[in-house]
């Protein structure tokens, strides 16, 4: 399993960020933008999507790798 994806407030933008690192792997000009990234990685590494609000607190997640417990509903 990979490491979780983040999609965070970058200034005025959007990042993804793998967890663990320093630096943002890209930055977006809007979330949408930067959700579609990231869920592409997350996907490819079977690891978690985690989405961030503007004020950088945790809003939404989805899983693509092996969880014992998967949401019914998949929103991204």
């Amino acid at each position: 399993m990979g490491k979780n994806q983040h999609v965070i407030p970058s200034g005025k933008k959007w990042g993804v960020k793998g967890e663990g690192n320093e630096k943002l792997t890209k930055e977006f000009d809007t979330q949408k933008e930067a959700i579609d990234f990231a869920k592409q990685i997350a996907q490819n590494q079977k690891s978690e999507l985690v989405i961030h609000n503007k004020e950088g607190k945790i809003r939404d997640k989805d899983s693509f790798g092996n969880d014992p417990n998967p949401p019914k509903d998949r929103k991204h």
